[in-house]
């Protein structure tokens, strides 16, 4: 016979034999359905031939879409220093393997399956932010369902680096991002998709563990491609996780010592600007202030780029109590009582006791001058004067007051009287100059001293401003950043 008959004849009977082949390779699997189980014979036909070293599809152009999906379940820590975000995901992921596919009446109508994942081909897919390897736990299988669909569930413990900004503390929010994409195929061979719609996603908080310290505001996807070279493209999935701190526990531990300090150091104006008290008082609370940033300085976090907004509260906060106690050393000056203190100088009185006086609503504070007083010396020399006078007129003045009488007794020697008389005399002087010289002291102070009140009362106005102003500053800084 001729070979191009013999290649007739085999082109008509191999059709045959391949449908005979088929139907009983069918009725060897039917027939032994009664006797194996179902799952071990399915999964000893799904993997006998499998080769997990290739791309499931049968034709190489076609890309293998993956479809993945994140749901954050914690926030396990914020390292501020390191930079270094660790959170806790349920990730899951669904491809198409061409080659697991199967059909459900053959095998005891079973649609899903689950097998190792050592076994068969899985995706590269790899978070790009990743900086150490977390505690996940192992799941070693995957579900495959009869028409190929292979479905990837795993909680992954997630250590990655995130830029994280400070400077908001404790009312900062977070946004850190976690980017899914094959370290090797380009999107010629892994495709990356979205599981879900990315509105269920960003408001997905069904099983987020709301009790710690920061709070999920949402995730938002965005997918993009990227090229590394001008020939290969790569698909990747970003997942921003939006945090923000809860602030309550910083603002009773942190702020409100802060504040009532500080309250304080404000109350502390109304002693008395000639009590040494104030002084001691200001003391205690500058000292009682570096205690307290000493406590803290472990609570605040600390980086290299960056300070919080807080941590500069604090040092002005400082730096207004030092401004303090320097404003209370300075008014304890003035008003200190001392025997050399100088007059009031002119300038100075007008200036203070007048205008600033008035400007502050104190009411009138300046006083008319008194009257130069006659020099000590004119009335020391006056008293031994008229003390010569009455000595050497001795006699004709008592005469005047003695009665007429030749009976009458011949007068004293007048040296020794004038002598007694002087030295009285020179005694009052001497009083009277002390006690003059103790008023002239006293009206000097009292002087310095009202010098000493308006500017107390200025610079306290001053300061009240100055911490007001500040305060209401960062309170309306920090009540943006917490409601925005």
């Amino acid at each position: 016979m001729p070979l191009s008959a013999w290649r007739a004849l085999l082109a008509l009977l191999l059709p045959t034999l391949l449908a005979q082949g088929e139907a009983r390779r069918r009725e060897a699997t039917r027939a032994g359905a009664a006797t194996g189980p179902a799952l071990l014979r399915l999964s000893h036909h799904l993997l006998e031939n499998y080769r997990k070293g290739v791309r499931p599809v049968r034709d190489w152009r076609t890309p293998t879409t993956v479809s993945i999906d994140v749901i954050v379940y914690a926030i396990l820590s914020v390292d501020e220093k390191n930079q270094v975000l660790t959170t806790y995901i349920w990730y899951r992921q669904y491809w198409n393997d061409e080659f697991l596919q199967w059909n459900p009446e053959d095998f005891d109508n079973i649609t899903k399956l689950s097998i190792p994942t050592d076994s068969i081909w899985v995706p590269d897919i790899l978070i790009n932010e990743f900086v150490d390897v977390g505690k996940s736990p192992n799941i070693p299988y995957v579900y495959v369902r009869h028409h190929g669909e292979v479905q990837n569930y795993k909680p992954l413990q997630v250590v990655t680096a995130c830029s994280l900004d400070i400077y908001n503390f404790p009312f900062d929010v977070q946004n850190c991002s976690l980017t899914f994409t094959s370290w090797l195929h380009t999107i010629q061979d892994i495709n990356i998709s979205l599981w879900r719609l990315p509105e269920k996603v960003k408001d997905d908080k069904s099983i987020f563990m709301n009790q710690g310290e920061w709070e999920l505001l949402g995730v938002l996807a965005q997918f993009r491609e990227f090229s590394i070279e001008s020939s290969d493209c790569y698909a990747e999935m970003k997942f921003y996780v939006v945090i923000r701190r809860r602030p309550l526990f910083y603002v009773v531990s942190l702020l409100l010592p802060s504040i009532f300090l500080m309250v304080m150091d404000i109350v502390g104006f109304y002693l008395p600007p000639d009590s040494g008290e104030r002084v001691s008082f200001k003391v205690t609370l500058l000292l009682g202030y570096s205690v307290f940033l000493i406590i803290v300085s472990d609570t605040l976090p600390a980086t290299a780029i960056g300070t919080p907004l807080i941590g500069v509260y604090f040092v002005v906060c400082m730096a207004l109590l030092v401004l303090s106690l320097a404003e209370t050393i300075l008014i304890v000056r003035l008003v200190h009582k001392q025997d050399l203190q100088q007059p009031v100088p002119a300038w100075l009185r007008r200036l203070v006791l007048e205008r600033v006086a008035a400007l502050l609503c104190l009411g009138e504070q300046s006083h008319s001058h008194r009257p130069p007083a006659p020099s000590q010396a004119t009335k020391t020399e006056d008293w031994p004067a008229m003390g010569n006078h009455c000595s050497h007129l001795g006699g004709p003045c008592d005469s005047e007051k003695t009665p007429r009488g030749r009976a009458s007794p011949p007068p004293p020697p007048p040296r020794e009287a004038s002598l007694a008389v002087r030295g009285l005399l020179q005694e009052l002087a001497a009083i009277r100059h002390f006690l003059e010289k103790r008023d002239e002291s006293r009206q000097v102070a009292r002087d310095w001293l009202r010098v000493g009140s308006v500017l107390d009362r200025l610079l306290f106005r001053i300061y009240l401003l100055a911490v007001l102003a500040y305060t209401a500053t960062l309170l309306t800084l920090w009540s943006i950043w917490q409601y925005s």
